[in-house]
């Protein structure tokens, strides 16, 4: 058994990016997995301000907010899953800051599996490569990090679309397999 944890970018509750990731958490909790998914626009998460008071704080962070009980899931998770929907041809904000906001104690993410997934309006892959890179610049820098999987959802802009896509299944099939 795995402890899955899956980050939620999407601004959108039941967009998109959001049912891949319900799809992925239900066929990795019926493999007898530990998941659970974060929807991070939920939480509240400051920016990153570049003061290192953590590296002066043993990793505490200056700003007082959701992200170290966060934090603490990634450090604890077996596998990390990004999902985002692209934004001018890079992950969307929400996300991004949870990303910045490891810096506290990012030497302690690691040993990873890490799954992305991505959702546009565009047809093309080819669109998705700069967000793909984004996740992937990330897990450079986790120590031990293992790509496993990416799920690539494309031609959706309106909320729900991707019930219609090989995405869908795509994204149960991948979390069945964790």
């Amino acid at each position: 058994m795995k402890k899955v944890l899956i980050l939620s970018g999407s601004p959108r509750k039941g967009g998109n990016s959001d049912l891949l990731c319900d799809e992925f958490l239900r066929g990795a909790l019926e493999s007898g997995n530990s998941a659970e998914k974060i929807r991070v626009s939920e939480k509240k998460v400051g920016y990153c301000r570049g003061c290192y008071y953590c590296e002066a704080n043993g990793g505490e962070c200056v700003n007082r907010d959701d992200m170290k009980e966060i934090l603490q899931k990634m450090i604890d998770a077996d596998v990390i899953v990004l999902a985002s929907p692209v934004y001018f041809y890079s992950i969307d904000a929400q996300l991004k800051t949870v990303l910045d906001r490891t810096v506290a104690r990012w030497t302690e993410v690691k040993n990873k599996e890490f799954y992305y997934i991505m959702t546009a309006a565009d047809e093309a892959r080819e669109s998705m490569q700069t967000t793909l890179a984004c996740f992937r610049g990330y897990a450079d820098c986790v120590e031990g990090a293992k790509e496993c999987g990416v799920i690539y959802g494309t031609g959706v802009y309106e909320r729900g679309e991707i019930r219609n896509k090989p995405a869908f299944s795509e994204a149960y099939t991948m979390g069945k397999r964790v």
